[in-house]
C-alpha cells in the first residue's frame, strides 16, 4: 500500500471538502508560513523578479516576491476545492468574464480556439470554464503521486473537457479539435525540450519557449487568444485578451516572440499572482543558465 499518496489523497480531499472561502485563507495562512521558512520558490521568485524588472525597486521587487510565494500557495489549496466541489460551486465564485465574446465568436466560426493560459492565478477554475463554452481538449501529464491522478482528472473532467496524454499522441488530438472546431487549452509559459521549443525574447531575454502554439496555429488555421482566471476579493475574474497578429506568422521566431509578448500583458494584469517561483530562464541559447544556482 502507498501510505505516502493515500495520505496526500486523504489531505487533498480534506481540503477540498471545505467551501472556497476556507480553503483560500488556509492557502494564505500557508503562504505566509511557506514567506517565513524563506524555502527554495522564494529564492527562485526573487531571482526571476530580479532577472524581468530590473528597473524595479529593491523593496517592491521583494514584496512581489513574497505576494507571489503566498498566491501560488493559495492556489493550490484552491485547487482541492474545485477538483472535489461540483461546478455550481465554482461558477458561484466566478465574479465576472471580461472579453468573453473573443472566445464564444471563435466558437461559433467554428474555426477552432487555442486559448493559452499562462500560469496566472487560478488556472483550474479556468479551464474547467472553458470546457462550459465548447467542447476543450487539454494536454494531461499524470501526477507523480498515482493515488492523487483520479482526484485531479475527475475535477478538470467534470465540465466535459477531454484530458489528453503530452505525446504524439496526444498532440494528434489537439490538431483534430481544433480542426473539428473545438477549444484546445495550453499552458504557453512552460520550459519544453530543445526539441519542443526556440529561443524567443521574454522580458528581454532569450527564453526557451514552446512551439507547440505554433504548430497547432500553423498546421489549423485557429483562433488564438490569453486568458486567464485573476484572484478578487469576491471570487474570480476571468480575463480574455486578443492575441497579437504577429503570433500567425510563418516565422517560427516572429511568432514565438508575440507568444511571449502575450504572457507578458497577462502578466501585467495581476504580476503578484504569476508562478514566479518556477525556473523559467534555466537554458540560454548556448547552454544552460547559472541564474539559479545557490550561492
Amino acid at each position: 500500500m502507498d501510505i505516502k499518496g493515500q495520505l496526500a489523497a486523504g489531505t487533498l480531499k480534506l481540503i477540498g471538502s471545505l467551501p472556497l472561502s476556507w480553503s483560500r485563507r488556509l492557502g494564505k495562512l500557508a503562504g505566509y508560513g511557506t514567506v517565513c521558512v524563506r524555502g527554495d520558490g522564494l529564492r527562485v521568485s526573487r531571482i526571476n523578479l530580479a532577472h524581468c524588472y530590473p528597473e524595479m525597486a529593491a523593496e517592491e521587487r521583494e514584496k512581489l516576491a513574497r505576494t507571489s510565494v503566498i498566491s501560488t500557495v493559495t492556489t493550490g489549496f484552491e485547487m482541492a476545492t474545485l477538483w472535489r466541489k461540483p461546478w455550481s460551486h465554482a461558477e458561484d465564485h466566478i465574479a465576472r468574464v471580461r472579453n468573453q465574446q473573443l472566445l464564444t465568436d471563435g466558437v461559433e466560426e467554428g474555426k477552432g480556439v487555442l486559448v493559452l493560459a499562462p500560469h496566472i492565478g487560478n488556472w483550474e477554475i479556468f479551464g474547467q470554464f472553458l470546457a462550459t463554452v465548447g467542447p476543450t481538449t487539454s494536454l494531461y501529464a499524470p501526477p507523480k503521486i498515482e493515488a492523487l491522478d483520479p482526484v485531479i482528472r475527475d475535477g478538470r473532467e467534470k465540465t466535459g473537457a477531454k484530458l489528453v496524454p503530452t505525446n504524439v499522441r496526444g498532440v494528434r488530438s489537439l490538431l483534430k479539435a481544433l480542426r473539428d472546431g473545438g477549444i484546445v487549452g495550453v499552458l504557453p509559459d512552460q520550459e519544453p525540450d530543445l526539441s519542443g521549443g526556440d529561443f524567443a525574447p521574454f522580458f528581454g531575454h532569450p527564453t526557451l519557449t514552446m512551439t507547440l502554439a505554433y504548430n497547432l496555429i500553423q498546421r489549423t488555421g485557429c483562433k488564438v487568444v490569453f486568458g486567464f482566471a485573476k484572484r478578487v476579493s469576491d471570487g474570480f475574474e476571468l480575463v480574455l485578451l486578443p492575441a497579437e497578429q504577429a503570433i500567425y506568422s510563418e516565422e517560427v521566431k516572429v511568432s514565438l516572440a508575440a507568444l511571449n509578448r502575450g504572457v507578458e500583458s497577462c502578466i501585467a494584469e495581476a504580476p503578484e499572482q504569476y508562478q514566479w517561483e518556477y525556473k523559467r530562464f534555466r537554458k540560454i541559447p548556448d547552454g544552460k543558465s547559472r541564474i539559479y544556482k545557490k550561492r
